[in-house]
């Protein structure tokens, strides 16, 4: 099987539904913030710290570039649609899907994006963030699923009904 990768905003809960996506497929795992954190040796706020914006994003297409796994689900950072390169890279042997979930949900979920490690330009809001990213993330979307009214489980079984539809089995 291809790899699906999770695209979508912070605390839409694309690490968790990979998660339990990946045991329901039986594929692995894995999170890019965690294979960027782990191989940096720093947090995503202490990245975003040291780095900068701008520098951050760098690290971040660096690090989803020398991606190179198969049968696995992939969570992304909320930020890798920023580089097209490394969105062209994953979505070359995967499925992609993005969790939508409304602004009104985020803003409940989310409290301090900056000690999160969100990459956020001063002064903007989750809502100008949120109106930035949307675009992108359908751009990049092979499947968009929406989350709203749905917990974790039922997203994952939602997920699992579309790639059926989209892939049926020969």
């Amino acid at each position: 099987m291809r790899n699906i990768i999770l695209i979508g905003m912070p605390g839409t809960g694309k690490s968790t539904v990979g998660v339990l996506l990946a045991k329901s497929l039986r594929l692995n795992f894995t999170d890019t913030d965690i294979v960027m954190q782990q191989a940096e040796g720093q947090s995503l706020a202490g990245l975003l710290e040291r780095h900068g914006i701008e520098g951050f994003l760098r690290v971040e297409e660096h690090h989803a570039l020398s991606l190179d796994v198969d049968d696995t689900i992939i969570a992304t950072g909320g930020s890798v649609v920023y580089s097209d390169r490394a969105m062209q890279h994953l979505r070359r042997n995967g499925i992609c899907v993005y969790l939508f979930t409304p602004l009104a949900l985020l803003e409940m979920r989310l409290h301090n994006l900056y000690t999160r490690g969100v990459v956020m330009r001063p002064g903007k809001t989750l809502k100008d963030l949120f109106n930035e990213r949307h675009p992108l993330y359908q751009r990049y979307a092979d499947i968009e699923m929406d989350c709203l009214g749905r917990d974790h489980e039922a997203v994952v079984a939602a997920i699992r009904e579309r790639l059926s539809a989209a892939h049926p089995p020969q």
